[in-house]
């Protein structure tokens, strides 16, 4: 099961990274918050996985991201 849980973690790792390089290359407003709220989502299934406790970095990251 712990294979599982692995798999999933760097899964939702990957499409946070990718929401990132989206957010950072968006055009508009709407895109904007758009791919804030799927990075947030997407981290709050990751918070789960890890066991209900927030990514600290990756908190940091999504907050580097909207102020560039």
């Amino acid at each position: 099961m712990s294979d599982l849980r692995d798999l999933l973690i760097r899964g939702s790792e990957k499409v946070i990274g990718h929401y990132r390089l989206l957010l950072a290359s968006a055009k508009t407003e709407a895109e904007r918050q758009l791919y804030r709220s799927r990075i947030e989502r997407e981290q709050r299934l990751l918070d789960e996985l890890h066991g209900g406790f927030p990514d600290q970095s990756a908190a940091y990251g999504l907050g580097h991201v909207q102020a560039a």
